[in-house]
């Protein structure tokens, strides 16, 4: 492989410097605005400011602001991991990136079938992001998968993918959806398609949240144990947060590192279930048949 030109290296800093500059600025914006507090503070999203609206003032949150940062975040490194692709893939970035676009490209095969090839970059886009959300609690800011608004909206554009796929044999075979396998079962039929967006809504925020909320009460715990069993030392001794030193690291790796990503492969794991469950092929096929036999006559 030839020595990469200064052009080339400048390119790759300037896709590294803006994946690393808007985290900086999530991390400067909630040291400048966020209140003093003291003990242990567990709340929503912080409000920066709030746009006044005719009807109702629109209120600017850590979730959409992180949210940004994120989707920032994700569109710089694709950008770093296509940058200077080559037939033979010389630079180690582009056997990852391939690695990662195979492995969820059989992922797709694999639970949606070969009609659904073309949702591997929508899945990517959905483990990225949401890993990418996630993770920012590692750089202590709000993750903005611990805001239902922000997994709610996720859920709803899942839903209207699964309408849309069911749709595809025709609002008669739609509607039909809802009496099988008996009529008698329709109002359960119509309760689980709205289900289906709260449940994944539910799950993800309340997976995410759960993991945050239990790192800040035992690091509060681990603080309190630090102070009573040292207390007997004298000065500064007795203020030594022994507890505290790498055992909420270590706890950080499940519920920060290891949920996170988990939750998100969970999250499109159910998407390519649902949308795939929801699309009755063989009643698509057969309709398709028949429109080109007709056609053809």
């Amino acid at each position: 492989m030839k020595k990469p030109s200064l052009r080339f290296r400048l390119t790759d800093a300037f896709y590294i410097a803006m994946m690393i500059l808007p985290i900086v600025f999530g991390i400067v914006l909630k040291v400048l605005t966020k209140p003093a507090t003291t003990g242990i503070s567990i709340t929503g999203a912080g409000i920066y400011f709030t746009i006044p609206m005719p009807i109702q003032d629109f209120p600017v949150t850590e979730s959409q602001v992180n949210s940004v940062i994120a989707l920032v975040v994700v569109l710089f490194l694709c950008l770093y991991l296509t940058h200077g692709l080559t037939e033979k893939a010389d630079l180690k970035r582009q056997h990852f990136a391939e690695m990662a676009v195979t492995k969820v490209d059989d992922l797709v095969k694999e639970n949606m079938g070969e009609y659904f090839n073309g949702f591997t970059p929508f899945i990517i886009a959905i483990l990225a992001l949401s890993a990418v959300s996630s993770l920012l609690t590692l750089c202590g800011l709000f993750p903005p998968t611990s805001d239902i608004n922000i997994v709610g909206g996720w859920a709803v554009l899942v839903f209207f993918l699964i309408t849309y796929y069911k749709m595809k044999c025709g609002p008669v075979n739609y509607l039909k959806s809802f009496t099988q396998p008996v009529a008698l079962l329709t109002p359960i039929n119509l309760i689980s398609e709205v289900a289906t967006p709260v449940s994944m809504a539910f799950r993800h925020y309340g997976n995410v949240l759960s993991g945050t909320v239990i790192s800040v009460l035992l690091g509060s715990a681990l603080a309190g144990l630090s102070a009573k069993l040292l207390s007997f030392l004298p000065g500064f001794l007795a203020d030594i947060p022994l507890f505290q030193v790498g055992i909420p690291a270590v706890l950080s790796l499940y519920f920060d590192l290891f949920s996170g990503c988990l939750q998100a492969f969970i999250f499109a794991m159910l998407t390519m279930m649902y949308v795939a469950g929801a699309f009755d092929a063989e009643t698509f096929f057969k309709k398709k048949a028949r429109k080109s036999a007709k056609n053809k006559s």
